[in-house]
């Protein structure tokens, strides 16, 4: 496992830390999140809007486009996780390994050692922030089939409301063609804890961004090793280890 650890006294030197995939998932998570809060919030609100049901629709459809993009992404790269390499991996990324025990009773210590990867408390910030991806992306994509339809799980949940099995395709959003009535209420029964899931983990998300955002721009202030620009070009300006 690598040394996480640098000798903050010694010679600063340019560090290659951020792979391309890392950089590459960091940015289109967000930008992908961005949208699907936006987005989201609008849907949320419709009504106090005065959007239509085609309206609705359409967001929705927008809604579960980008939700693709952001599934894809995370997929990635917690498959990267696994099979990367360097601080790709998980070992270097969340607090769960042997080292980080030792690393953060130093970074209490001495509150500006610095960190080739992501400090302990970056290391906490990254697996709240996982955890809280991990089920938005779960709980949207059964939302998306249990509400339009859509894949991976709208075919089953269609078929499953469906009154004549052999006419799945006349079932369509906030359109009672050819749907059971029972079914339909049992399946809505069915995504009610996802859809709390995911209200309140897009809550918790709400809360940890900033907090990110300011944790990043604090050390960025106390530390100076381009934690910002690092995950632009994968460098950061660290002190030499002795």
């Amino acid at each position: 496992m690598q040394n996480n650890q640098v000798n903050i006294t010694s010679t600063i030197v340019k560090t290659f830390v951020w792979s391309r995939n890392i950089r590459l998932f960091h940015w289109l998570n967000v930008l992908s999140v961005l949208l699907l809060i936006v987005i989201g919030s609008i849907i949320y609100f419709g009504k106090d809007l005065g959007i239509s049901t085609d309206g609705k629709i359409l967001l929705k459809t927008i809604h579960v486009c980008v939700g693709y993009v952001f599934a894809a992404n995370l997929i990635f790269r917690i498959i990267l996780g696994f099979i990367g390499k360097g601080y790709e991996r998980w070992g270097q990324t969340l607090p769960f390994n042997k080292a980080f025990k030792q690393e953060f009773a130093d970074f209490k210590k001495d509150k500006n050692k610095a960190f080739k990867g992501h400090s302990p408390l970056g290391k906490l910030m990254v697996g709240a922030l996982m955890l809280s991806l991990s089920i938005q992306m779960v709980s949207g994509l059964v939302i998306a089939g249990t509400d339009i339809y859509y894949p991976p799980f709208g075919q089953y949940f269609a078929g499953s409301i469906a009154q004549d099995k052999s006419q799945v395709a006349l079932i369509k959003p906030y359109s009672k063609e050819n749907v059971d009535a029972d079914a339909y209420t049992e399946m809505r029964s069915f995504r009610k804890p996802f859809i709390t899931a995911h209200v309140y983990s897009f809550y918790f998300l709400l809360l940890l961004i900033p907090l990110h955002i300011l944790a990043v721009f604090f050390a960025e202030r106390r530390e100076k090793h381009s934690i910002v620009s690092s995950m632009i070009h994968g460098y950061k300006y660290l002190p030499k280890d002795k």
